[in-house]
């Protein structure tokens, strides 16, 4: 915004020195605007010919005030536009470090590959949810979208090994492959798998026979956007209460602070051996345990208040973001 406002000055300014130097010329000379216009041009460039050689005595102190202004005026052009390039420059280049020794220490962060309209999303509710995250983008100029948002990005190809290993994959939480094209999710899929062999990874499938394919390549889940489109209008059609319930808890956006989220059981945890209602979740924190998924794999639904949590569990939990924070702080703390 400063820089725009910056250009309106100098223009404005040159504007100006055209102007009165057309006027003057007019003015004193007694000369048709055209070539007075076209004197003060040849004034202000420096060149020098032409009409200035026909000028009288009070044209010619009228020229000598033009160029001083005009010389003025140039130069805080010229120096203007210079300080703008050297910041620029200087910027991004700070700026790019800043954004290297950024990266160079995340731990426990979310990887998104490719920010299209799927990955913007992605990236925009990992961010809403205060996760750390890099984005990996081999187009500059969706490149500029997650650097305007002050996000970490790399730009280059998230099937190189190189890439995904400054990502600093082997640390990271999880990898989502968003990429448009499903080939391209497959490579980054086999890549990020044969360097990190257990990390979760979401791929992105345009298309139904993707899936199997992306799925043996060794992602762990397969989103096909078209797919969940269809599913969601099917039941805002049939059942829009409860879609706009699912909505709302869903969303990290949304006014109510509601979410649901997973909350892993500490190893050790003062949680471990206790029964839910032993836990006081809901007494105290007004959060509802809508599930617990077990070490096994098993996933139990509205468990029952007598069913005991053990350490590497996790409840899948809905509530307030605050209480969901403070759950999460309590099921890794010791008894």
């Amino acid at each position: 915004m400063k820089g725009f406002r910056t250009a309106g000055l100098i223009f404005a300014l040159l504007f100006a020195l055209i102007a009165v130097g057309t006027a003057g010329f007019h003015i004193v000379q007694g000369w048709g605007w055209f070539k007075s216009l076209y004197t003060t041009l040849m004034t202000v460039s420096t060149i020098g010919a032409g009409p200035e050689n026909e000028l009288s005595r009070r044209g010619e102190i009228f020229n000598v005030i033009l160029v001083l202004l005009g010389v003025v005026t140039v130069g805080f052009a010229i120096g203007t536009l210079t300080k703008a390039v050297v910041e620029f420059e200087l910027g991004s280049f700070f700026g790019r470090r800043r954004m290297e020794k950024e990266i160079s220490t995340l731990k426990n962060h979310f990887i998104v590959c490719g920010v299209g309209r799927v990955g913007r999303r992605a990236a925009d509710e990992i961010a809403a949810r205060k996760y750390p995250l890099v984005i990996i983008e081999r187009d500059p100029v969706r490149a500029t979208w997650a650097q305007e948002r002050g996000f970490p990005v790399i730009i280059g190809d998230a099937a190189s090994e190189v890439m995904l290993r400054k990502a600093r994959i082997e640390f990271a939480r999880a990898l989502a492959s968003a990429v448009t094209s499903d080939a391209q999710n497959v490579y980054i899929v086999l890549t990020a798998r044969g360097i990190a062999p257990d990390i979760p990874i979401v791929a992105r499938a345009s298309e139904e026979d993707a899936e199997s394919k992306l799925l043996r390549a060794g992602a762990t889940t397969v989103v096909s956007p078209y797919s969940y489109a269809g599913q969601r209008i099917a039941r805002t059609l049939t059942s829009p209460y409860a879609q706009r319930f699912i909505d709302t808890a869903l969303s990290s956006l949304s006014e109510t602070n509601l979410e649901i989220e997973e909350v892993p059981v500490g190893n050790p945890s003062r949680f471990d051996g206790k029964s839910l209602k032993e836990t006081h979740i809901r007494e105290h924190l007004c959060l509802i345990v809508l599930a617990i998924r077990h070490q096994n794999g098993q996933l139990d639904f509205n468990p029952d208040p007598t069913q005991t949590i053990s350490a590497g569990d996790y409840l899948i939990v809905m509530g307030s973001t605050e209480n969901l924070r403070q759950l999460e702080s309590q099921a890794g703390v010791k008894g």
